[in-house]
């Protein structure tokens, strides 16, 4: 297989992969359906306390961030036209802010799961410390620079509009979902965020690994049975 070849198809992966592992790790908080802002230290030992799953969850978007840097380095190389600079900057400023996810969960996630192996009467002596955590002292407060990713994702994600790589209904669905993520630790919303980024990403991808990179959903659909097996469009597309 010729490296441009692996390059597409890597490419295709990580658009599928990514919001699917975004989605993956927010269905598996505790208490995915309470729509509580996390602002207590009880709040937090609710969360992660003798709960492996969430800790796995975190694990998984962690995971996730070199997926998620292979897509934003893909979107600056495919956009080479009217949404040249959109991909550009996007990709800067997103690239940015996926480095700060990797180092939101390797400071909270990786380092509350250790704390979690603590004995029970150890740990309840820990737990006024974890207020630290919570209101995010120290140089904790560089997580707070976390919205540079779904910022910067969101503004390729006009440049891929723009040059027509995806329908306008699967870009409103990516923005609206990035926008999403920018919420309080309300994973509820998280979730639904990257249900929506799935929906927009996945056709594409899908349609990359059928080596129809430039195909929108309207002029060639993933399957029609009016069309024949070798998937010929409505109109062309590369």
């Amino acid at each position: 297989m010729k490296i441009e070849e692996i390059k597409k198809k890597g490419f295709a992966i990580s658009i599928i992969a990514f919001p699917v592992m975004l989605l993956t790790g927010f269905l598996m908080h505790p208490d995915l359906l309470k729509l509580e802002a996390l602002q207590t230290v009880e709040q937090l030992v609710g969360r992660f306390h003798n709960q492996p799953i969430y800790h796995i969850g975190h694990l998984i978007v962690m995971f996730a961030v070199p997926v998620i840097m292979i897509a934003l380095i893909s979107f600056m190389n495919v956009l080479q036209s009217k949404g040249k600079q959109l991909g550009f900057w996007g990709g800067i400023i997103g690239l940015f802010g996926a480095f700060i996810l990797a180092v939101d969960k390797g400071a909270l996630c990786l380092v509350l799961s250790a704390f979690d192996t603590l004995p029970e009467d150890q740990f309840k002596e820990f737990v006024p410390f974890l207020s630290v955590i919570v209101n995010k002292a120290g140089m904790l407060w560089v997580v707070w620079l976390l919205p540079l990713l779904p910022i910067g994702a969101a503004i390729q994600a006009f440049g891929l509009m723009k040059e027509k790589f995806i329908s306008k209904w699967q870009g409103v669905c990516i923005i609206v979902g990035l926008l999403l993520l920018n919420n309080p630790d309300i994973e509820l919303i998280s979730s639904i965020g990257a249900l929506l980024m799935c929906a927009g990403y996945i056709p594409w991808g899908v349609r990359i690994l059928q080596g129809r990179m430039k195909c929108s959903s309207i002029t060639c659909p993933i399957y029609d049975t009016k069309k024949d097996r070798n998937f010929k469009c409505l109109k062309p597309c590369g």
